[in-house]
C-alpha cells in the first residue's frame, strides 16, 4: 500500500457479502486498488468484516462518511480508517471490541 492510498475497515457485514459486492457498494469511490473479505482459516467463510483500499485519500474519506452504517445485503455496515487509535476514535474502538466479541 503506497502512502497516497487509504485503507478503509468495513465490519458488520452479511457473512454471504463477497469482495464484488463490497466493491460495487463502493464503486462511486474509485479507484479502489483491493478488496479482502477476512475469511475463517479453517472453514473459509467470512468473519463479518473486510478491508477495502481506495487510491485517493480524499475519496476514501468520503467513502467512510458516505457508506458508514448504510445497509448492504440486509446488514447494517461499519466503515473507519484503518490506524485510528482508541483515543482519536472511541466510539469506533468500543464497536470494534463489541464487533470482535460478536465473532468470538
Amino acid at each position: 500500500m503506497s502512502s497516497e492510498e487509504e485503507k478503509l475497515f468495513v465490519g458488520a457485514h452479511n457473512f454471504n457479502t463477497d469482495e464484488q459486492a463490497l466493491e460495487d457498494h463502493h464503486s462511486s469511490f474509485r479507484p479502489i486498488s483491493e478488496v479482502v473479505i477476512v475469511k475463517d482459516w479453517e472453514t473459509q467463510r467470512s468473519r463479518g468484516l473486510g478491508y477495502i483500499i481506495i487510491t485517493n485519500p480524499e475519496h476514501a474519506s468520503d467513502a467512510m462518511r458516505a457508506t458508514n452504517r448504510e445497509s448492504l445485503d440486509g446488514r447494517q455496515i461499519r466503515v473507519n480508517h484503518v490506524g485510528k487509535s482508541a483515543l482519536e476514535n472511541k466510539r469506533g474502538f468500543l464497536w470494534s471490541l463489541w464487533a470482535w466479541s460478536q465473532l468470538l
